[in-house]
């Protein structure tokens, strides 16, 4: 049997019937009713258990199901930030696996050898191995998981993923691994395949700064850039763009509140990777001039000011989509998008033409999660956590 990839979206306020509505508008676009993996994102307004509930009244128990809490669900036809989406997939050229481990504050490397403990290391006449990893929003621990993720899993396994969201509650994120909930944890599903799943990474920043280095931080919190309060610093270097594009003076913008994280989400920071940047998203800490990140940022560590505009942030989700096509010869069935919530705060209403500029270059089903942030780790590499980015990675036929 062909790959085939279907996917389902559902609203509603009774959590059982959502789980089995959006599994059941998936299901009727398979051939028959053998489901092989369920892949799950859902609003922190349902009662999580109750969803898997209605999942499974719906594909039975043997399929393994992987997925998370979001702050806005999406299929390639519908975006809503209340809802529940599944995509169901069907294939006699992949074989997938799950596990779960919990206790990521505590001890990433213990965490993630639970997760992987029970997953094959080869899988015989199914010659490719990638990840697909979901794990707790509000950990601050992304950069180190994705590199415990490739020490655990070998070099020659690709990660995607992302970071579980609560519709920027910060209050707590659950991830969902067959039956199971669990706060605190990471769930990886093993991907096995006859060929390579193509993967792709990409975002709409653009430097408008000059570099400058972290000289005060503990952990998230950097409290100084080039010895000035890090706020004071990230102000400066936006105040002219922010009065051009958002028609305000940002010394006037409250620090919290919707405005200033519409601004910040535009202007970001990117530690340069050697002609590229990764997006590294701030919010103010304090009124003493802190920043606080969703990963550690280390002393030292060298960064530029960004700037993204909505036209670049829908074209980057094209292009990421085009580029990961470009990897294979293959028809597509599907693809499982995982894409930051910082682009639906840029974007704002304009975040469906973000999705719909996937579907149209994918022409084949998707299914994603706005994220707390992104993993995308290439074979081989040993740096693969993002911010407003977008990842995807595709199911060929």
């Amino acid at each position: 049997m062909q790959t085939v990839v279907a996917t389902g979206h559902a609203t509603g306020s009774d959590s059982v019937r959502a789980g089995r509505s959006a599994a059941s508008s998936a299901l009727a676009d398979l051939p028959s009713d053998r489901v092989d993996f369920c892949h799950l994102f859902c609003s922190p307004e349902y009662e999580y258990e109750g969803v898997i509930d209605g999942v499974r009244a719906t594909i039975g128990p043997e399929a393994e199901l992987l997925g998370c809490s979001a702050a806005g669900e999406f299929t390639g036809t519908d975006v809503a930030t209340e809802s529940v989406v599944a995509a169901l997939v069907t294939s006699d050229s992949l074989r997938f696996f799950t596990g779960l481990g919990t206790g990521l504050r505590t001890s990433v490397p213990n965490t993630v050898r639970e997760a992987v403990a029970d997953l094959p290391t080869t899988v015989s006449g199914y010659p490719y191995l990638s990840a697909i990893s979901l794990h707790d929003g509000l950990s601050g621990v992304g950069e180190q998981l994705a590199l415990v993720a490739q020490q655990k899993l070998g070099p020659r396994v690709s990660v995607v993923g992302g970071a579980a969201s609560d519709r920027y509650e910060q209050d707590s994120t659950h991830v969902f691994r067959n039956d199971t909930v669990a706060e605190d944890a990471i769930g990886i599903a093993l991907v096995a395949s006859t060929e390579r799943l193509p993967i792709a990474v990409g975002h709409g920043h653009e430097p408008i700064s000059e570099p400058v280095t972290v000289t005060a931080a503990d952990g998230c919190v950097v409290s100084e850039l080039d010895g000035r309060p890090a706020y004071e610093v990230w102000e400066s270097a936006v105040r002219e763009r922010v009065r051009a594009e958002f028609g305000v003076e940002i010394d006037s913008v409250p620090p919290t509140g919707t405005e200033m994280l519409r601004i910040m989400g535009a202007f970001e920071f990117g530690v340069d990777q050697g002609g590229s940047y990764k997006i590294r998203w701030p919010r103010v800490e304090a009124d003493d001039g802190t920043l606080r990140f969703a990963v550690e940022i280390p002393e030292g560590t060298v960064l530029r000011v960004m700037y993204g505009s909505p036209d670049s942030q829908i074209e980057s989700a094209r292009d990421t989509i085009r580029e990961a096509m470009g990897e294979t010869d293959a028809a597509i069935a599907g693809a499982f998008v995982y894409d930051c919530a910082c682009r639906e705060i840029i974007l704002e209403d304009r975040f469906p033409e973000a999705v719909t500029a996937m579907r149209e270059e994918l022409g084949a089903p998707l299914c994603g999660y706005e994220t707390y942030g992104e993993m995308c780790l290439q074979m081989g590499q040993l740096s693969g956590f993002h911010n407003t980015s977008s990842v995807v990675m595709l199911l060929p036929k």
